[in-house]
């Protein structure tokens, strides 16, 4: 009984002396600091501009990125290519408008990090890890996957790159060829671009 009891209190001990695994440290997303851009191309034309972030943050465990939120005002939409006032507000009217986002019922839109993947012999400059993650858009959740250049330096975490994401996939269809025919060179097309750079302080 003694050969099989001490070592496992030996066992039990070393368990007990071991240090306790890293916890996840939160980086409060700054947004004032932190930049999102769109840009969204019909057959004879495009645009892009901003929306602005107003919370989020990255979660960092072992000086990694290793998960984290991003929240963003569907309210704040801009085309920074018009110049025009009252062609700003007519754009920016029908995008808020139900056709598109239906910011007045639905303000807000959301990214949740599902995991984070480091891309193996990565170039220092190049997008170093492939983030997957859930992105509401319009009360609507996808999850989407895509390259982006993350880490942690100074106390300062962050994350960069672009996603195509197809509207069509969150109820935006106005527009699009894929659900009517006969729109001709008036079609828009149902990908469109953010690209994002994610800023965050503990």
């Amino acid at each position: 009984m003694k050969k099989i009891l001490f070592p496992a209190l030996l066992a039990f001990a070393g368990l007990a002396a071991a240090p306790a695994a890293q916890a996840q440290t939160v980086y409060k997303l700054q947004p004032q600091l932190s930049t999102l851009g769109w840009e969204g191309k019909a057959v004879t034309h495009g645009h892009n501009g901003t929306i602005q972030f107003t919370g989020g943050d990255l979660l960092v465990k072992d000086n990694t990125v290793v998960g984290g939120a991003t929240t963003v005002d569907m309210k704040t939409i801009k085309a920074t290519d018009i110049k025009d006032a009252e062609t700003q507000a007519k754009f920016v009217g029908h995008m808020s408008g139900d056709d598109f986002f239906g910011s007045d019922k639905n303000p807000m839109s959301t990214f949740k990090i599902v995991s984070i993947t480091p891309i193996k012999g990565a170039a220092a400059t190049a997008d170093n890890a492939t983030i997957v993650g859930d992105m509401m858009i319009k009360g609507v959740t996808n999850r989407l996957t895509f390259p982006a250049k993350v880490g942690v330096k100074n106390g300062v975490a962050a994350a960069s790159g672009k996603v195509i994401i197809d509207r069509t996939k969150f109820g935006l269809k106005y527009g699009s060829k894929s659900f009517f025919d006969s729109i001709g060179d008036k079609a828009i097309y149902d990908d469109f671009t953010l690209d994002f750079n994610v800023v965050a302080k503990q």
